[in-house]
């Protein structure tokens, strides 16, 4: 392993916390990551040194907001491989997803035309499609999971059909963590003449992703699942498409100009996508991550998580209390305390320190295919250690405790 642990650990303020008289050990990373310090120095460093509007004033200040705004999007296309008018900053990966399902499903869908997604999805990914599809009397239907959890090309190719329009996908997805052949989907879709959407909110930050490669029409990601401050995320789209889908909201920055009699003319995309003073710090605070992550290596951070997750999965299964729903996957892992429900299992482990993910992750219809209703979910980053999976697995080994204590 090429990372220094010990090193990266020294950049993140919040791995000094302890809960309940014990260090943090923080295992819920596909719900949000810690920041580095330098994230934070330099969201800080906009508020008090050049906390001017963006795109607005004709003075210095102004200026140098603009390039750093600007620098920003350079780095997040350069991260990509995409093309810098290709990337439009929103709120986060449900902000990206409910413009492309409305502004872009909205003017291409019609009545019949067929959405496929899969039951493995996240509600941001589920819930604007449903809605669209009402609207636009479109069908929503999904793509099987093989019995172990994934997705496989040869389902998509049975769910397919000549009403297939779009195929909406999460890149990892979030409770069963599997990588779905998103290279080998945009080819077979853009044969069949499909547009491939994909959730990469939890690739983006783990693995290499080149949007030119995979070919993909649209990526929607979240800053704050890659060190970055919350409320920024990355909507990327093929420039054709981005001219040809319909921004949401109006406003200051997003038009050339307009008049009264209603007669609109918009600015090119990305900019016809970003009304309104935009969420500046965030921004400059999602540039910074993205450095911070490429001085690492992506390549690295990947290898290293894969690493981590091996060695849990092997601990876990030396253990017969605890039952694992996705072993042979790249993300989170989904599991249970058998006789433990999981809200109650995640504050036994909060009681020792380890904040872990319990419920249904938005992910509330894949309980048909697990066969139950809530889960607990670890999930790992690169400024996890081997020492916090031990202490996990031993709360693992206590799990009767809580019941012991309920109940006696």
């Amino acid at each position: 392993m090429m990372i220094n642990v010990e090193e990266i650990r020294k950049d993140f303020p919040m791995l000094k916390k302890t809960m309940h008289g014990h260090p943090l050990v923080y295992l819920d990373n596909g719900a949000t990551t810690l920041k580095p310090q330098c994230v934070i120095d330099s969201v800080v460093e906009y508020l008090t040194s050049y906390s001017g509007n963006a795109h607005r004033g004709d003075y210095d200040l102004s200026h140098e907001v603009d390039e750093q705004f600007e620098l920003s999007r350079e780095k997040i296309a350069s991260f990509i491989n995409a093309k810098k008018n290709e990337v439009v900053f929103t709120s986060g990966s449900t902000d990206s997803l409910n413009m492309i399902a409305y502004g872009f499903g909205g003017v291409v869908l019609n009545e019949g035309d067929e959405i496929l997604l899969s039951v493995a999805e996240h509600a941001s990914n589920t819930l604007p499609w449903f809605s669209i599809a009402d609207e636009k009397k479109a069908i929503v239907n999904y793509i099987d999971l093989d019995e172990s959890g994934k997705i496989t090309i040869d389902n998509v190719k049975k769910a397919m059909n000549e009403h297939t329009k779009i195929i909406s996908l999460a890149h990892v997805t979030n409770v069963l963590g599997y990588e779905v052949p998103i290279k080998e989907i945009c080819e077979l879709a853009h044969a069949k003449g499909a547009y491939v959407i994909v959730d990469g909110a939890q690739s983006v930050p783990h693995m290499r992703v080149d949007v030119k490669d995979l070919d993909l029409d649209f990526l929607a990601f979240s800053g704050h699942k890659m060190c970055g401050p919350t409320g920024i995320g990355v909507l990327y789209g093929k420039y054709d498409l981005l001219v040809k889908m319909k921004p949401l909201r109006l406003g200051g920055g997003s038009n050339t100009r307009y008049n009264s009699c209603g007669v609109v003319t918009l600015k090119n995309p990305p900019y016809k996508f970003e009304a309104g003073t935009p969420h500046i710090e965030g921004v400059v605070g999602l540039g910074s991550a993205v450095d911070y992550l490429l001085n690492i290596g992506i390549d690295e951070i990947r290898e290293y998580e894969k690493y981590l997750r091996d060695y849990c999965i092997s601990k876990m299964k030396e253990l017969d209390n605890i039952e694992i729903y996705n072993s042979d996957s790249c993300g989170a892992i989904a599991f249970n305390i058998k006789n433990v429900f999981s809200q109650d299992g995640a504050s036994l482990f909060n009681t020792y320190g380890i904040a872990v993910r319990a419920g249904q992750h938005c992910a509330k219809i894949l309980d048909n295919y697990l066969d139950v209703t809530n889960t607990l979910r670890v999930s790992f980053y690169f400024y996890n250690t081997i020492e916090e999976i031990d202490k996990f697995i031993e709360v693992c080994k206590k799990g009767d405790e809580f019941l012991d204590a309920f109940f006696g």
